[in-house]
């Protein structure tokens, strides 16, 4: 009977394990972890290259605001992610690219693991948290590179974590946490260091509307008047009827407020659609925020913090860059889907929506249509708000259905189940880069670089090369015509009058006759794709004025006569 027992013990005991928060947690991080990494692209892109190279520089010259990659004379470079950079330098020095990819690797499970413990935290359901976090990673997959926007996705989640836990009970360390991210995020990658801020705003909105609504319900400011002219007419001894009179119309109006308050805070608390609160801790965030405004100060870069976007969005790089053009909706699929849910469910269920979160994802929506670089920014924060809205819809039409299906998933089957199929994903996107190397030939000139460090004078030589891959010629010790550091090139931050960006845009385009713009440039030598607009017009039309000098699968090396002649 004792054994009988003791079995029925042990076996709650296990049940109670696989039942508990924390082990479905150790168990989803886990997993998520596993699945960022299977997303981690193994091959390096373009940015990863000059990182490691201004890294190395400022160990020499320190963050000198110059140039010192490109064959162009004193270009003025304001070193927008300088803290990046040296960090990325000192792994590569320490470990080559392997520690480039074993990093990038973290940082991708870093942010997965911050995306689902932040949703948990706010929307407390660890299962929508957990297939939402899976979801977001393979949204993002493109995104997730050696560059130093993987780290700021990562703030970014956790700004939006300490500003609902500041709110809610105004903790002194959750104000902390902020300035110290902006003052990261200013070092790390200053471009997007703006945004911060607009992450502030639907809070902020929604209190103002809020204050607004108040003193238009409750005529905040006819009784002030009343209470104004009432003192004025005392301390003047005349007047005793009218001062009467206003007295009695001042009473009515406070004794009508109160039956108002009573109503109203009873339609707040079951709100028809939208959930509207004022929240008088905003008051302590906008001090925040104000603060954080000045953690731009605390950087090696003067006022880059603030002039930079306004510089970016002054300029044409933003026009030419593919991450950068509006989004074309019909072609992000996984995004449209997110929109149509949401709205989906707004308007045909009963689930309603705090009004900052309505204006949260409004905004992200807008961001993300104007710049398709923002999709980033509309799935790692947006998804806190989805969260919210699919839990609210369960709660509202099944009855504890989120608990049933929780208790389904943590038993002995539901975990198998969910590590089998996330092990199966994981390796199924893992699979086909397992071979990959961490420089593309196919994108970059590997050999072309090796046939122009063994054959052509550095110190003479000229190269136009294109945009794509100008940051590996960079790596190998080549000045270039340009790279992708596009604003480098923009006369808002050169600092020179002539447009190199748009001279290559057009060159490239052959909007331009390219011979015009190497005559400009006074180039030497073209390292070009070998299917470039360019290279297939110098050979179609022979142009005796470009001598082949190297050409292998994918890039061809041209030494321009012209020039010597």
């Amino acid at each position: 009977m004792f054994k009988k027992k003791e079995k029925h013990e042990k076996n709650e005991n296990k049940k109670g394990i696989l039942n508990s928060k924390w082990f479905f947690g150790i168990v989803a991080i886990i997993l998520i972890a596993i699945f960022c990494i299977a997303m981690t692209p193994v091959t390096l892109q373009n940015d990863t290259f000059y990182t490691i190279k201004i890294g190395e520089q400022i160990t020499k010259t320190g963050i000198d605001m110059q140039d010192h990659f490109s064959w162009h004379e004193d270009l003025a470079y304001t070193y927008p992610h300088w803290l990046y950079d040296l960090i990325t330098y000192y792994i590569y020095a320490a470990f080559g690219m392997t520690g480039i990819y074993v990093t990038t690797c973290i940082l991708s499970v870093l942010l997965g693991i911050s995306l689902y413990i932040v949703n948990t935290k706010i929307a407390q359901n660890q299962l929508i948290s957990f297939i939402l976090t899976v979801t977001v990673i393979y949204i993002l997959r493109g995104y997730i590179a050696a560059r130093a926007q993987l780290v700021t996705f990562i703030l970014f989640v956790w700004i939006i974590f300490f500003i609902e836990m500041f709110l809610k009970n105004r903790k002194i360390r959750y104000a902390v946490g902020l300035v110290v991210i902006s003052t990261l995020i200013a070092n790390l990658h200053v471009a997007v260091w703006p945004f911060i801020f607009v992450l502030f705003l639907p809070y902020i909105a929604e209190y103002i509307l809020a204050v607004i609504a108040e003193v238009a319900i409750y005529r905040k400011i006819n009784i002030k008047v009343l209470e104004l002219i009432i003192k004025l007419l005392t301390k003047s001894g005349k007047y005793v009827d009218k001062k009467e009179k206003l007295e009695q119309k001042l009473q009515e109006i406070i004794s009508k407020n109160e039956k108002i308050k009573i109503k109203r805070e009873e339609e707040l608390k079951n709100p028809y659609k939208i959930q509207f609160n004022k929240n008088k801790n905003v008051k302590w965030l906008i001090l925040v925020m104000i603060i954080c405004a000045f953690t731009g100060l605390l950087t090696p870069l003067g006022d880059t913090p603030y002039t930079y976007l306004y510089k970016t969005m002054q300029g044409n790089t933003t026009q030419n860059i593919n991450e950068h053009l509006p989004m074309t909706i019909a072609d992000e699929t996984e995004a449209l889907s997110a929109i149509v849910l949401v709205l989906a469910i707004l308007t045909f269920t009963k689930t309603k929506i705090k009004l900052s979160d309505l204006f949260m994802i409004g905004g992200l929506c807008y961001l993300m249509l104007a710049s398709r670089r923002q999709i980033t920014m509309f799935c790692i924060i947006g998804i806190l708000v989805v969260n919210k809205i699919i839990c609210g819809l369960l709660e509202l039409y099944t009855k504890n259905g989120l608990e049933k299906a929780y208790k389904i998933v943590t038993t002995k089957v539901g975990y198998i189940v969910i590590i089998v199929i996330m092990l199966y994903l994981s390796y199924d996107f893992y699979e086909p880069k397992r071979d990959d190397e961490y420089i593309n030939s196919a994108d970059y000139p590997v050999q072309a670089c090796d046939y122009i460090l063994a054959n052509i004078d550095l110190g003479k030589a000229r190269f136009y090369n294109e945009y794509n891959y100008g940051s590996y010629m960079i790596y190998r010790g080549i000045p270039v015509f340009i790279d992708s550091r596009a604003d480098l090139y923009a006369p808002e931050f050169s600092g020179k009058k002539d447009d190199i960006f748009m001279d290559f845009i057009n060159t490239s385009s052959i909007g331009e006759f390219y011979e015009d713009t190497f005559e400009k440039y006074d180039i030497t030598h073209v390292i070009t794709y070998k299917n470039s607009k360019m290279n297939m017009i110098i050979k179609k039309t022979k142009d005796p004025n470009y001598k082949e000098l190297y050409e292998d699968k994918y890039f061809t090396i041209y030494e321009r006569i012209s020039d010597q002649e």
